[in-house]
């Protein structure tokens, strides 16, 4: 269980920024200051640097943030807010743009809820597959739940569901695993806090940091493929079944990967589509998800391509043991078919019927041994000559 919640980036105001005594800017006596922290703060400053936008980022765990009532007595200690330290007893303004809720437990889920007025899915709602139940508009909040490639460098990839929630101008993140594209990101901002301005900013820059990661697995499974197809068709392999059974589940993998990412290219199209027809974003917003839709398509495309790719490895692989197996059965039809006429030939001889003018033949025994040779060797030849052997 882990919850994250990321403010928007604040600009720190000095004091040569501010007129001295300015109008309505009330600052605090030596009384009013807190003697654990010894900062003056005015009112007026507080509410403006809340207000205001700059370069420091804010990113803390839920967990560690205390409410701070509005009515609170003057001696507690300052509340922290980024970078920014708020006078005593007043309570931050400025609402979160990125609340992350990793794996939530229901309190968590019950706050999130009375605090924001929305009713959170569940996690079985989350699975569901209908279009109108992952992506809908609730009393102006958006809901769109999407499925996400999960530890696709591992054996056992998986496809996670992820829900995203827009809210005012909060966005609500609900997942129940941990992919690579929410650690990166989350990386990025702590580097550059410029890119979680905004809850829009934090979506786009979560679902390009999704679909960039789908496209890593795509190149790298079209790498994968190639050395499988050159272990396919080498004329150096040796063709072992250990051989064929490591290409097989290889193969296979590529397929499974390249499905579950299929499934999760056709979400975020979807979700890209629904986002477009929003009035609420701006133009710059609109021109990124018109990016990141093609860029959605595009690697479509190219998974469509390792699909078939898979296709033709695999049939090529079954053909290729088909031929082996094939070649085994040919041997033993050759033996049978070679050794068919002395089979014949020994048959006959092996009668006991009381007249075989052969059997009291004092040649007769050499002659028949000699017919056998002759009879086994003269298919063989045959058959070679053929270029069936």
């Amino acid at each position: 269980m882990e919850s994250n919640e990321i403010y928007a980036p604040l600009r720190t105001s000095t004091d040569a920024d501010l007129p001295e005594n300015s109008e309505g800017d009330v600052t605090l006596s030596d009384a009013q200051k807190d003697p654990r922290t010894d900062i003056e703060v005015s009112e007026r400053h507080v509410e403006a640097n809340l207000a205001s936008e700059g370069e420091d980022d804010i990113h803390c765990d839920a967990d560690a943030l205390h409410d701070v009532e509005e009515d609170g007595l003057a001696g507690e200690p300052a509340a922290i807010v980024g970078t920014k330290i708020a006078a005593a007893g007043k309570a931050p303004k400025a609402a979160p743009v990125w609340i992350d809720l990793l794996e939530p437990n229901a309190s968590e889920l019950r706050a999130i809820e009375a605090r924001f007025g929305i009713e959170v899915p569940t996690r079985e709602e989350m699975q569901e597959i209908e279009l109108s139940s992952r992506l809908y508009d609730e009393e102006g909040a958006l809901f769109m739940t999407v499925t996400i490639l999960n530890r696709a460098a591992t054996d056992d990839p998986e496809a996670t569901a992820v829900t995203f929630i827009l809210v005012k101008k909060t966005l609500i993140t609900l997942r129940y695993a941990d992919p690579i594209p929410f650690k990166t990101f989350t990386r990025r901002v702590k580097r550059s806090p410029g890119l979680a301005s905004s809850s829009d900013a934090v979506l786009l820059g979560l679902l390009e940091q999704i679909v960039d990661r789908l496209a890593d697995i795509m190149e790298i499974s079209v790498a994968d493929l190639e050395k499988i197809s050159n272990a396919v068709f080498s004329k150096e392999g040796n063709g072992s079944d250990q051989d064929h059974h490591e290409n097989l589940r290889r193969i296979g993998r590529a397929g499974n990967l390249a499905s579950k990412a299929k499934d999760s290219l056709l979400n975020l199209n979807r979700m890209a589509l629904f986002l477009n027809t929003q009035a609420r974003f701006k133009k710059d917003t609109k021109a990124r998800l018109k990016t990141l839709s093609r860029d959605i398509v595009s690697i479509t495309e190219h998974a469509n391509f390792v699909a078939n790719k898979v296709t033709f490895l695999l049939d090529a692989t079954l053909g290729m043991i088909n031929l082996e197996q094939n070649n085994i059965i040919k041997i033993f039809s050759v033996a049978a078919a070679a050794f068919l006429p002395p089979t014949l030939i020994a048959s006959i001889y092996g009668m006991n019927f009381q007249f075989m003018p052969e059997l009291h033949w004092e040649y007769g025994y050499p002659l028949a041994i000699a017919l056998m040779v002759l009879s086994a060797v003269g298919p063989l030849w045959y058959f070679k000559r053929k270029g069936w052997l």
